[in-house]
């Protein structure tokens, strides 16, 4: 029987095909500006806050600054939903009070707040690491459509104030800028992913809790298909193995659930009973050995 290889899964120009790909770049499209304004913002607000701190008008600002990397942080989790594959629900650590100083010491103690601070920190470097991939993406492409527009000149950025260009003015040049521009889109997009796996790491570990009702993906087909042809060897040991851990459940009164629950420690009379228990068996045990002596 043969099976249909899908065109993503190809090895190198997958890539190409796949559609996380795409989501990928238009997050690190968004990823540039986002990272330099919250690194501005974010920095502007502590250091005014900070200094300011000794009259009311620096608490403001830091108890705004605090509250504005929250709802960023709410921002890039629902950013990282739609276009990184993650499934983060909003955490809901936030704890209840009344008054004012109730509600500062909430979004103080909640670990959420710290959490979306670090994640808000470190998307500068993201942004970064992005420029890498989409400055070569906006190289590569134009080189491609070579054979189609040429004359024209490809500018490659400037270097010690130099610009870097390339005049491609005959077909033969053309020609050759097409697979160096396949090149650099194919190293453009592997890259792209690169740093979305990063910055999705990033996520699922600062950002949120994971939603536990989503299903798990199956690895490969090739584990599918092999899971499948074992299903039938393994079932009765599957049965038996529940049946075992049912009769221990059964016989220990409670679930796993109560694993971490609290023993409260014997009293004195509780160890002088136990250790009256003991002298009896060892008692009834030196008759039993003494009768089997005598036999």
């Amino acid at each position: 029987m043969v099976s249909l290889r899908s065109p993503s899964d190809l090895p190198v120009v997958g890539v190409v095909a796949d559609g996380r790909t795409y989501r990928h770049v238009l997050y690190l499209l968004l990823a540039v500006p986002l990272g330099f304004a919250y690194s501005t913002l974010f920095a502007f607000g502590v250091a005014f806050g900070l200094a300011l701190s000794v009259v009311l008008v620096g608490v403001v600002i830091l108890l705004a600054t605090l509250i504005g990397a929250r709802l960023a942080a709410g921002f890039e989790r629902r950013l990282a939903n739609a276009l990184l594959g993650t499934h983060l629900l909003r955490p809901d650590d936030l704890a209840e009070g009344d008054g004012a100083l109730a509600g500062v010491r909430k979004y103080v103690d909640a670990r959420s707040t710290w959490t979306g601070i670090g994640f808000i920190s470190l998307k500068f470097w993201v942004s970064l690491f992005a420029f890498v991939p989409v400055f070569l993406l906006a190289s590569a492409l134009p080189l491609i459509a070579a054979p189609l527009r040429y004359p024209y000149e490809a500018d490659f950025g400037e270097v010690n104030g130099e610009p870097v260009t390339w005049a491609i003015d005959t077909l033969p040049e053309a020609l050759i800028a097409l697979p160096i521009g396949v090149v650099g889109v194919l190293l453009a997009l592997h890259a792209t992913n690169l740093v979305a796996y990063v910055a999705r790491q990033m996520a699922v570990a600062l950002l949120g809790r994971p939603d536990a009702t989503r299903p798990r993906p199956i690895a490969s087909e090739a584990s599918a298909a092999s899971g499948m042809s074992r299903a039938g060897g393994e079932d009765a040991a599957d049965e038996d193995s529940g049946a075992d851990d049912a009769s221990i459940v059964d016989a220990g009164g409670a679930d796993t659930d109560d694993e971490f629950d609290f023993i409260a420690d014997p009293t004195p009379a509780d160890r002088d009973a136990a250790e009256g228990d003991a002298a009896d068996r060892g008692a009834a045990e030196g008759d039993s050995t003494e009768r089997d002596d005598a036999r």
